[in-house]
């Protein structure tokens, strides 16, 4: 049995889904893999009312902050480091922000609202850990409020899509919950192909025949198609015939051969899988017992220094096909980010930051210009506000907030703490904001022309200040023009004396 290393921390997993909230508490061993420590599930349907009302019940909210106290209480007791995430239910319920509010002042975790296509990346990485590299996957999760769809190569997703179906949204529209008729599952399948057709590109190629069932819907609506050869994967063919079974079947067979409440929305969720199975064109779908629960806490294994991925580029092209949804300049962004990247390798005991966070300047380097989009003026105000409110899978909300206000220092106003737009942030955030802005504005203004005329450079933090060591092949006045500029913002972040220092390399 392998050794655990000591400072291997405890990571939590808290989803709140639709249907139910989950704990999953676990600890990294010495090779990287998750050893489970402690599972809870209480079905307290947090979407209950939602889909139809558009807001969460006030019963249920109380439901939701009972169990999220004692799941609070469970971390606090290993001291773990948590994440928790709420799906579709408290995406779509108007009071959302109030129930995150009292979540956090009653039970001092940070409930974050994710994205359907961040929560597509989170399953992905459940699913797909330690999948060798270059193997072809296809990924479903159908959950109570949305579907998740997802293709990847290795362990990183290339395309993500959130679907507005879910067995529970679906059931309550259609009031499937006991008896389906004929025409009630026409209607169904109606609404569901048309969903797909308006969300899903019309084909995907190259994709694998069999596709990976992530849900608990899933594995319920598979077991029972593929009952016969107890094999966990069921044809499309099982499917349509597993739909037809089960909508004919009386609720009572229905609730003594699946979880009572899982009786109430396994047609709905049979409807939805058989109808992505088709349009996908797949042959079956095989279960998996992994999902969002597992992705949390590889996630938070990777945001660990030495465990993230050295080739993990999904955040970097997420924020470059941003940029280009903008028209930013491509090889601008990509300059200051090399340059902005290089100072925080290069000055680490300076700057004193972890490593965690160098993601944030490089999300912010490539993204610094994209409000040129809105207005060339007051162009980082615009990029605060479209980073701020953008859906890029990787980033928390928090961790987004951090690199709008990364990116709008950019230019004009120095990231000083009395500065408005400082506002909000926790000490150890002001500190991160102010380090990473700076060095982002040195960044900036080294490539002021936007030709790039600095092929490389080094810095260095000597007895005399930080050097810079520019080695250009082009004329670099307007550069040092811009950068002499913020010697004085740099010395009072970082308390040191900024030098430039030129190197002409023949040729161009």
């Amino acid at each position: 049995m392998p050794r655990r290393h000591p400072l291997q921390p405890v990571l939590a997993a808290i989803d709140v889904g639709t249907n139910a909230v989950r704990l999953e508490l676990a600890r990294p061993d010495a090779d990287g893999a998750l050893e489970t420590l402690h599972q809870e599930r209480d079905p307290i349907r947090p979407g209950e009312g939602v889909f139809a009302t558009g807001t969460m019940p006030e019963a249920t909210a109380q439901r939701l902050l009972s169990t999220l106290r004692r799941y609070s209480a469970l971390c606090r007791r290993h001291k773990a480091q948590v994440r928790a995430v709420a799906t579709s239910a408290l995406r779509e319920a108007r009071n959302a922000p109030d129930i995150v509010r009292r979540v956090r002042e009653e039970s001092g975790l940070n409930l974050e609202v994710v994205s359907g296509k961040e929560e597509a990346r989170l399953i992905c990485l459940g699913v797909l850990h330690r999948k060798p590299p270059g193997t072809r996957s296809l990924l479903i999760d159908i959950g109570g409020g949305s579907t998740e769809v997802a293709t990847a190569v290795g362990e990183r997703p290339d395309n993500l899509w959130s679907l507005g179906l879910g067995s529970v949204r679906l059931t309550e529209v259609f009031d499937a919950s006991r008896t389906v008729t004929t025409k009630q599952l026409r209607l169904m399948r109606g609404f569901v192909s048309e969903v797909l057709g308006k969300t899903l590109p019309p084909k995907l190629p190259h994709l694998p025949r069999v596709a990976l069932g992530s849900s608990g819907t899933i594995n319920a609506v598979v077991s029972f198609a593929a009952a016969q050869e107890n094999s966990g994967n069921a044809t499309v063919r099982q499917l349509t015939q597993t739909v037809e079974l089960l909508a004919q079947m009386p609720v009572e067979r229905r609730r003594k051969r699946f979880d009572p409440k899982r009786a109430d929305i396994i047609v709905s969720g049979a409807v939805i899988l058989e109808g992505v199975a088709k349009y996908l064109g797949i042959e079956s779908v095989s279960v998996v017992n992994r999902g969002l629960r597992d992705g949390i806490l590889v996630d938070l294994l990777y945001r660990q220094e030495a465990h993230h991925p050295p080739d993990d580029h999904s955040l970097s092209d997420a924020a470059i096909a941003m940029g280009q949804r903008f028209f930013f300049d491509e090889k601008h962004a990509k300059q200051v980010t090399r340059l902005a990247l290089r100072l925080f390798d290069d000055l680490a005991a300076l700057h004193q930051l972890p490593l965690s966070v160098r993601p944030y300047l490089e999300t912010a380097a490539l993204l610094h210009d994209i409000g040129h989009a809105v207005n060339y003026e007051r162009h980082h105000k615009h990029t605060y506000y479209l980073i701020r409110h953008a859906d890029i899978p990787g980033l928390s909300d928090r961790e987004r907030e951090l690199v709008a206000r990364v990116a709008r220092y950019h230019r004009r106003s120095p990231p000083e703490l009395a500065h408005s737009g400082m506002a909000g942030l926790t000490p150890t955030e002001a500190r991160t904001v102010r380090k990473l802005a700076t060095l982002l504005r040195v960044a900036n203004s080294l490539d002021h022309s936007h030709h790039q005329p600095i092929k490389d450079f080094r810095a260095t933090n000597g007895r005399d200040g930080v050097a810079l060591h520019l080695h250009a092949r082009q004329p670099v006045d307007l550069e040092l023009w811009n950068a002499e500029r913020e010697v004085l913002p740099f010395r009072r972040v970082f308390g040191r004396k900024l030098t430039f220092h030129v190197h002409h390399t023949a040729g161009r």
